[in-house]
């Protein structure tokens, strides 16, 4: 039956599908598959531009990797060169990988050998180049790589990271300081975030040095009490660990699931002149998390930043870090979670700082004196602000909304009189990188439609100054992919965006199978006027109809259509992709009877959600990655939407993949990572075991070794191939 099924679905489709391969088990089968996932469908980019210190010019590394170049700002035109690995003195080195100009622009902080820690985090072997001299020098003696190193604001002093421990490694005079000598793996972290402040508030680094250069500030991480996570690691094919030729081994580091225990979390001073450290204690009960540290413009001013566990109540903290007084300067709460940008994107000024808050039910931007006194709100209407730029002498704020739309991101300025001045297209995707005094800034634009182009702009009129760089001949590469048409459609009275791909060749009278793809987290968005090259433009490409429809949750629209999923994951996540798949089903050139749908990580989780509802319209379902419990995820993202199991065990049991088993009709195949350190590959296999206990089971396809993003060595291929010879097999 099903072998008759398969030749008729070919038989009924159309011509683009008979170059891809029935029952295929080989990326080989799928015509240009590499083309689609890897690296050649990225445009060219600028790299986040490093300003001289003057702010005039940019640096740049040149594509043999051997010198760091100056650049004119205004003209492009080649100034100087800052470092040339052919004229180095006392060490010689084949190539550097990045660098980081110091705040008097007189050395260099190179590096190279990068090896990835988890999602942000990494080590490398660091070098100081002194301009002058040419002089470079290894950043350690005693620590061959280095973790996370920060300039002094005189550049006299570096800080860094190595063994869970902090060191300042004195350039006057060349001689290393231990900061903190208590690291140690799986018990105390100084200076680096544990796994989950990397992953979850977006942060590599918890070092910071007063204005005055006499202050290092680090926090803490005491994580003894917190529950460890091991899974094994094979020897594998590709970069093969050998050492685990006849017997597997493990990696284990701690990973608070939902309702465990957090990493305990301080806050510290150290006086560089006498060597002293001081422990901050901050008043309260209310602090379980402590996001961000940072001065105020004011070598007496630290500003911590706290959470509560539900994250739903901000309190921001100014400390004197020499006597630790403490004092509250600003409370924000919010009846659901709080944005993250709210305690992750504090700006601080000169004379004030600046938050994003949804207090006014959407995203926008409020400026406040550092005794806590509400200055002005900078922005107002109902859109989102999504980035903020900073502000230049004259008062004038820069960010980026979607002022002009959901789907589109526009760069715009506020003066002190609240006047508005785009600087951007309204439609389309743009985001600004400013140079320090806010006079010019760099405007990356693209949409479905335009390749990404970068230009430089006068901040003060909008207006071009010249092209950085163009995709054109990428463009032009690209020109027959399948690209997106934008919708709106209706879900339980709410009306969602959505875009439709159709298949290479599009017949209208023709009816396709389709995949729905869709992601849904909360806050996030898929539906964006954007240039985007993927694996959904080769689905399109493979002949079916790709439609992907960001649901209630999803960002960009405001805290009330986000807060609906408060403390119910999944819940009307379903109902909008059921309804999205309906409405599918309905198009003249969509076969109702052949609708898939696929995601990744939360998509993951939706696509089994979905897919295993009473009404659900879908043929078949794949998820990869994803989880199947929110209580096997970690505690601040899961606690942030769900708060704990202990306080909303319903919730939880509502959200559970688990909970719907016996409902699904239609065939799940999971794939996952062994060594996915994010979403555990033990959600994949809970969810198995459950299903087989049900008398039921699913198809699962592993890759040993490889982590959330399963990339490398043709593993995105035969992720995108097998899900296609999946839904061929099944729809």
């Amino acid at each position: 039956m099903k072998t008759v099924s398969v030749l008729l679905y070919f038989a009924s489709l159309s011509l683009p599908l008979a170059s891809f391969a029935a029952g295929s088990n080989s990326v080989k089968d799928y015509p240009e598959l590499e083309r689609y996932v890897n690296g050649s469908q990225m445009p060219a980019a600028l790299p986040n531009l490093q300003y001289t210190a003057d702010g005039t010019g940019y640096l740049g590394i040149s594509s043999d990797g051997r010198r760091i170049v100056s650049y004119d700002l205004k003209t492009g035109k080649e100034n100087e060169t800052l470092m040339d690995l052919g004229h180095t003195r006392e060490t010689t080195l084949g190539h550097i990988e990045g660098f980081t100009l110091s705040p008097d622009g007189g050395k260099l902080l190179v590096y190279l050998d990068k090896e990835m820690i988890y999602r942000r985090s990494f080590t490398a072997r660091y070098y100081i180049y002194e301009l002058r001299s040419r002089l470079l020098k290894p950043l350690s003696e005693e620590h061959p790589r280095q973790q996370a190193p920060i300039f002094s604001p005189d550049s006299r002093m570096i800080a860094f990271a190595a063994d869970n421990n902090i060191y300042i490694k004195k350039l006057d005079y060349w001689s290393e300081v231990a900061v903190t000598t208590d690291g140690r793996r799986n018990e105390i972290i100084n200076g680096i975030p544990d796994w989950t402040y990397e992953e979850e508030f977006s942060t590599n680094s918890s070092m910071c040095w007063s204005p005055d250069n006499l202050v290092l500030c680090y926090l803490k991480y005491n994580e003894k009490a917190v529950p460890s996570f091991s899974f094994p690691l094979y020897e594998g094919t590709c970069d093969p660990m050998k050492q685990y030729a006849l017997y597997p081994g493990n990696f284990t580091y701690k990973y608070p699931v939902a309702g465990q225990t957090n990493s305990t979390v301080s806050v510290h001073s150290y006086d560089v002149e006498t060597r002293k450290i001081k422990d901050i204690t901050l008043p309260g009960t209310q602090t379980e998390y402590i996001p961000r540290i940072a001065f105020g413009a004011s070598p007496e001013r630290l500003m911590v930043t706290t959470l509560n566990r539900a994250q739903t109540r901000m309190e921001l903290f100014s400390v004197n870090p020499r006597s630790t007084v403490s004092k509250s300067v600003l409370v924000e709460q919010w009846k659901a979670w709080l944005d993250p940008a709210t305690y992750e994107e504090i700006a601080y000024l000169p004379e004030s700082f600046v938050i994003t808050s949804s207090r006014s039910g959407y995203k926008h931007l409020y400026e406040y004196s550092y005794a806590g006194a509400l200055q002005r709100q900078l922005t107002s209407g109902d859109y989102d602000v999504t980035a903020y730029y900073g502000c230049n002498a004259a008062g004038t704020h820069f960010y980026c909304s979607t002022a002009s739309g959901a789907i589109n991101r526009s760069v715009s300025s506020v003066d002190r009189k609240g006047k508005v001045t785009p600087l951007s297209p309204a439609k389309g995707n743009s985001s600004a990188s400013f140079s320090p005094d806010r006079s010019y800034y760099v405007l990356n634009y693209n949409s479905t439609t335009k390749a990404p182009v970068y230009t430089l702009n006068s901040a003060a009129t909008g207006k071009e100054v010249r092209t950085l760089l163009e995709n054109n001949a990428y463009a032009k590469r690209w020109e027959s992919a399948p690209k997106p048409e934008f919708f709106t459609m209706t879900s339980d009275g709410v009306i969602l965006n959505g875009y439709i791909i159709k298949p290479a060749d599009f017949d209208p009278a023709k009816r396709y199978p389709a995949i729905m793809y869709q992601y849904q987290g909360p806050g996030s968005q898929e539906v964006l006027d954007r240039w985007h090259i993927g694996y959904e433009n080769y689905f399109a490409k493979a002949g079916f109809v790709v439609v992907c429809v960001d649901g209630r949750g999803t960002g960009g629209r405001g805290r009330a259509f986000q807060d609906v999923v408060y403390k119910r994951l999944g819940h009307y996540e379903s109902i909008d992709q059921i309804a999205a798949a309906r409405y599918a089903g309905n198009l003249p050139y969509v076969d109702a009877s052949r609708i898939g749908i696929f995601g990744w990580s939360y998509g993951g989780y939706e696509a089994i959600m979905a897919s295993s509802q009473p009404d659900a319209p879908y043929a078949a379902a794949v998820a990869v990655a994803p989880v199947t419990d929110w209580r096997f995820y970690d505690t601040v993202y899961a606690e942030r939407y769900m708060l704990t199991p202990q306080e909303n065990q319903d919730g939880y049991d509502e959200a559970s993949t688990m909970t719907y088993i016996n409902n699904r009709r239609s065939p799940l195949l999971i794939m996952h990572g062994t060594a996915d350190d994010n979403v555990h590959f033990f959600n994949a296999v809970q969810y198995a075991s459950r299903t087989e206990a049900e008398g039921r089971w699913i198809d699962m396809l592993m890759f040993p070794n490889m982590n959330h993003s399963i990339n490398g060595c043709n593993s995105r291929e035969v992720v995108v191939a097998r899900l296609l010879d999946y839904f061929r097999r099944n729809m």
